[in-house]
């Protein structure tokens, strides 16, 4: 009987349409939310060393609270940064810009770039990361 019980409750559990619909529905957040025009990661290619190579990450707001980025913080020296000091309200647009030192780089490069902020971040992180990677030379490339 108690096995019978113990199947019953199971069954009910498994069929319940409530408990289906709870695992597909996606989680509402109320926060802002960086959606990044292009991806989190830049390649810059093969690049001449000696220049400093820019590169603007622009990202609209696709939460539903303002995004305040409070610091952007690069994995090296090698890196400047300028970002957007004003909130981006929920659908407007910002940036964060690097540039990179390249006659620092030596072959193949892969930096992250830190951004402290209030919005959403995937995964549970205390920061929201970006990346860009590349291949520093001495010759032109096109040679």
């Amino acid at each position: 009987m108690k096995k019978l019980f113990v199947l019953l409750l199971l069954s009910i559990c498994a069929y319940n349409p409530f408990a289906a619909q709870a695992q597909t529905t996606p989680q509402k957040i109320d926060k802002g939310q960086f959606k990044f025009e292009g991806g989190e990661t830049h390649d810059f290619g093969t690049i001449k060393r000696g220049p400093v190579a820019m590169y603007k990450f622009e990202f609209t707001n696709v939460g539903t609270k303002p995004i305040i980025i409070t610091d952007v913080t690069p994995s090296c020296g090698c890196t400047n940064v300028d970002w957007i000091k004003s909130p981006v309200l929920p659908g407007q647009k910002g940036f964060i810009q690097l540039g990179l030192k390249t006659e620092e780089q030596h072959g193949i490069f892969n930096k992250e770039v830190y951004i402290r902020t209030d919005a959403y971040i995937p995964n549970g992180e205390k920061r929201y990361t970006l990346y860009i990677k590349g291949n520093a030379i001495d010759d032109d490339p096109k040679k």
